[in-house]
């Protein structure tokens, strides 16, 4: 069978004017991720990552820590989705104001509200990608690690929150006959995925399978976290 590794990407930096860069915290943990696989003999085919910095910077930290010397491939169907347009979207949420003000237990409020709204449909003009736009783009971006699996193979694709947790909802309700148990896998998901854990996707004869989820034993104390 084949294995498709999902990656969360390392703390970015909440509260900063540049939230797509990683923290110093966010750098460790993608360090001691890739220490942590090679430690347990993983050795990847090919690395894919999404667009974005912190996606390139987390693969960045976690070849260095494992030192693999492999291909690295860009998938912009692992990018997260507009979450500040998301939040800003949502009737009076200050979305930047909360972000600068680096208050995270009220950004992560609004998020929830704002995010809940945004996958209960019926809003789409408001945002930059609706929410069934977002669940096929991932779903996409799955298929096409899957097949780079293949049979034997090990595929290692760093992503965000939001995507990742649309795999596992989608692997664990592959029909998705009622949007809104979708929609409240997803958000169970994302929810609590940790930054730089690792999601395995079994793929076998029957297509793929989700294995484990939220894998995160190389990190502990200040550098376990959410956001």
């Amino acid at each position: 069978m084949g294995v498709v590794l999902l990656v969360r990407h390392g703390q970015a930096s909440f509260g900063a004017d540049d939230y797509d860069v990683l923290s110093e915290t966010g750098w460790e943990q993608s360090r001691l991720l890739g220490a942590w696989l090679a430690e347990r003999k993983v050795a990847p085919d090919v690395v894919w990552r999404g667009a974005m910095r912190r996606h390139r910077e987390t693969a960045e930290g976690m070849l260095a820590g494992a030192a693999w010397e492999v291909p690295v491939e860009v998938d912009p169907g692992w990018d997260e989705f507009d979450h500040l347009g998301v939040v800003a979207a949502f009737p009076g949420a200050p979305a930047g104001d909360a972000m600068r003000a680096g208050d995270r237990r009220e950004f992560q409020r609004l998020f929830e509200r704002a995010t809940a709204r945004w996958s209960a449909g019926g809003h789409d003009e408001d945002y930059p990608e609706s929410y069934p736009a977002f669940l096929a783009r991932v779903r996409a971006a799955l298929d096409r690690a899957c097949a780079a699996a293949g049979p034997g193979g090990t595929v290692v694709a760093v992503s965000s929150g939001g995507p990742i947790a649309a795999a596992c909802a989608a692997l664990v309700d592959p029909t998705g006959e009622d949007p809104a148990v979708l929609a409240r896998l997803w958000a169970r998901f994302n929810t609590v995925t940790v930054n730089s854990s690792v999601t395995r996707v079994v793929v076998g004869p029957t297509g793929p399978r989700l294995l484990t989820f939220n894998e995160h034993p190389h990190l502990e104390g200040e550098h376990l976290t959410y956001r």
